[in-house]
């Protein structure tokens, strides 16, 4: 506990994984937001027409987009369609615990007019990789997340479309490994090794499964095509909050009437149950939750002082959500117990200690 410390202008915690912080415990997302001011983004925007320009008309489609139907994959889509007057073919990858609301968001996003693949795995296949992601990694949605990644890839490689775009890079938005902040193209073995944790193929191998029942699961070996993979927030000053009005506006994007789960807003991740488990787990497992990166993103906007934000934390971070314990002792097929063993497992016993009321923090935010 005692080399514990957040950042002095967000509260990104040290505990992160794969962040960074300089001589003046700032960490490098906040460090981030302050170079984004000085970052000459009409020439990014001559290197994203290069880049589009490439690859235009090499396809029937001259992208491929993931999309859930939420503000990001919503805007992304609008600007390369629109603006860059690229004929993109969206992806989407059904989660297996959908919440009505993203059913609602993508009919709607949908209807706007673009093409689209509605890809739903195998429901007991992507269990159980979630179920291996959850009991043995402490992961809410181990399998869909490797759908994210892999299907656009697998339909890419099929379809002989040449660049897959996605929205946020994470890891430099929010804190996390700035390995690509000056190189907009990445491929296979950054996926695996930062998006996917290093633990694809453990996960995989653990499964048992046959390569043909793990067809969406898996990257494509043979015939493997050249593919640009990148992420739109490279070359746009990337705002979630400027995504979510145009989503709202021009797409009718719906927000839950509450928050969510865990936090203080409720217009992101409303696509599925296991988010809600996912950013529990993290909590536990790193000593901050959804509370604490979305305080991250209204500090960094200017939209929330640091007092503020450490107030809503507090209110938010680490609630249980106990609405949806019954849809994951079902889907997982384990029992209550073997559920909060599981938590009680992942909890990080130098950060948390337990009571007769679960899990609380050891620590102060400071």
């Amino acid at each position: 506990m005692s080399n514990l410390f957040w950042c002095k202008k967000c509260l990104n915690m040290s505990t992160r994984p794969r962040i960074t912080f300089d001589k003046n415990n700032i960490c490098n997302a906040c460090t981030w937001a302050e170079e984004k001011k000085t970052i000459d983004w009409k020439k990014r925007e001559k290197e994203l027409e290069k880049l589009v320009n490439k690859h235009r008309g090499n396809s029937e489609f001259d992208c491929v987009i993931p999309v859930s139907g939420g503000k990001d994959g919503t805007y992304v889509t609008d600007q390369l369609k629109n603006k860059y007057s690229l004929k993109p073919l969206c992806i989407t990858v059904k989660p297996a615990l959908e919440l009505d609301i993203g059913k609602i968001n993508l009919s709607n996003f949908l209807e706007s007019g673009v093409d689209h693949i509605h890809v739903n795995p195998n429901l007991r296949i992507m269990s159980i990789l979630d179920g291996i992601g959850f009991l043995d990694y402490g992961q809410g949605y181990y399998g869909w997340m490797t759908a994210v990644h892999t299907v656009p890839i697998i339909i890419a490689n099929l379809m002989n479309i040449s660049l897959i775009v996605y929205g946020e890079d994470g890891e430099i938005e929010y804190g996390g490994t700035d390995k690509f902040k000056n190189n907009p193209i990445y491929g296979i073995d950054h996926q695996k090794k930062v998006f996917l944790n290093n633990t694809y193929d453990s996960v995989i191998k653990k499964s048992n499964l046959s390569r043909n029942d793990l067809y969406w699961y898996n990257y494509p070996t043979k015939n493997l095509k050249k593919i640009d993979i990148t992420h739109y927030s490279y070359f746009e000053n990337w705002d979630p909050y400027r995504n979510y009005i145009l989503a709202k506006e021009k797409y009718n994007l719906q927000d839950v009437d509450t928050t969510n789960t865990g936090t203080f807003t409720n217009f992101a991740h409303n696509d599925q149950e296991l988010s809600s488990l996912h950013y529990y787990l993290m909590y536990l497992k790193f000593g901050f939750g959804r509370a604490t990166q979305d305080a991250g993103i209204e500090i960094r906007r200017g939209a929330l002082s640091r007092d503020q934000a450490k107030n809503l934390v507090r209110l938010y971070d680490g609630i249980f959500p106990e609405q949806h314990l019954n849809s994951y002792l079902k889907y997982f097929n384990i029992t209550e117990k073997k559920f909060f063993d599981t938590i009680d497992y992942f909890a990080n016993k130098k950060l948390f200690e337990k009571t007769n009321k679960g899990w609380k923090p050891k620590f102060e935010i400071n």
